[in-house]
C-alpha cells in the first residue's frame, strides 16, 4: 500500500478497496481477453456498478501487498454478481460481493453482455 491508500495511521481508508477491487476485475476481464476500452469504442458497452456489499474484517496497511481476488457467482445477461477478496498472505482482511451491469456507453441504458464474454465466463 502507498502512502495515499492511507490515513493518518497509516491504515488502509475504507473505500480505498472499493477502488483496489475495481482494478482487480478490470485486469481479471482483460486476462479473459477482453479490455474494457475496447469493449466501449467497439460496441458501445461498458460495465457499471450497481450494488456494492463489504465486510472489513482487518486493516491493511502502509506497506502491505494485497492479493484481491474475483470469483463469478452469478451470470446474467445484463449483469454479474462477482465475490472479491483482500488478501494479506494467508489473512482474509476484506470481502464482499459486487454487482455490475452492462450498459450502452452512451445512455447507460441495460444492455446484453455480448455473447463472446458469457460464454468466456460460462466455461
Amino acid at each position: 500500500m502507498y502512502w495515499e491508500d492511507t490515513d493518518a495511521g497509516g491504515v488502509v481508508f475504507y473505500a480505498n478497496y472499493l477502488k483496489f477491487l475495481e482494478r482487480a476485475r478490470t485486469e481479471w476481464l482483460r486476462q479473459l481477453g477482453f479490455e474494457q476500452e475496447r469493449l466501449r469504442r467497439e460496441q458501445g458497452l461498458m460495465f457499471v456498478v450497481g450494488e456494492t456489499r463489504l465486510r472489513y474484517l482487518r486493516p491493511a496497511r502502509l506497506d502491505d501487498w494485497l492479493r484481491i481476488t474475483v470469483q463469478p457467482l452469478q451470470i446474467g445477461r445484463a449483469s454479474l454478481n462477482i465475490a472479491q477478496q483482500a488478501w494479506r498472505g494467508d489473512t482474509l482482511l476484506t470481502e464482499g460481493e459486487i454487482r455490475i451491469g452492462c450498459v450502452g456507453a452512451e445512455d447507460f441504458r441495460p444492455a446484453r453482455i455480448p455473447e463472446a464474454i458469457l460464454q468466456t465466463l460460462s466455461a
